[in-house]
C-alpha cells in the first residue's frame, strides 16, 4: 500500500510518515498540493491514501482534494485532511469537497490509527 503525505511542514510529513509506515504503508512526500498532484500523476504506482494539510503555499489542501476527486483515475483513493482548521464550517467544506476523514492537529498516533481503521486499513502497530 502507498500513501502520499502532502504538507508544507517537513516535520509534520516525518511524523505522519512514521505513523503510516508503522501501519504498513510505503510513503511519498509532497510539500504542497501541486507537488502532490505531480506525484499522483507521475506514474510511479497507485496510491491508496493521501493525508493532506489544508494551509499550504502554491496549492492548498482543499484545492488538492477537489482536483483529486475530479479525476476518475483516483476514484479509489482515500483522503484524510490533517490540519489545524477546527471550525465546523471548514470540516464540512472539506468533507463536501471529497475528504473521507478529517483529523485535527495536534493528534496522537492512536487517533490517526483510528482514522485509518475507519477507512478500512488494518492497523499493524498503532
Amino acid at each position: 500500500m502507498r500513501a502520499l503525505i502532502v504538507d508544507d511542514s517537513k516535520v509534520m510529513r516525518l511524523i505522519v510518515g512514521k505513523i503510516v509506515k508503522a501501519n504498513g504503508f510505503e510513503t511519498v512526500e509532497a510539500g504542497d498540493g501541486q507537488e502532490g498532484l505531480t506525484q499522483l500523476r507521475g506514474g510511479s504506482g497507485a496510491f491508496q491514501l493521501a493525508l493532506v494539510d489544508w494551509n499550504m503555499p502554491v496549492m492548498d489542501g482543499l484545492t488538492f482534494v477537489r482536483a483529486v476527486r475530479a479525476d476518475p483515475t483516483f476514484s479509489g483513493m482515500r483522503l484524510i485532511m490533517v490540519t489545524t482548521e477546527s471550525d465546523i464550517g471548514r470540516v464540512t467544506e472539506a468533507i463536501e469537497a471529497g475528504a473521507d476523514e478529517y483529523l485535527m492537529k495536534p493528534f496522537t498516533k492512536e487517533s490517526l490509527g483510528d482514522k485509518l481503521a475507519i477507512l478500512g486499513f488494518e492497523s499493524a502497530s498503532c
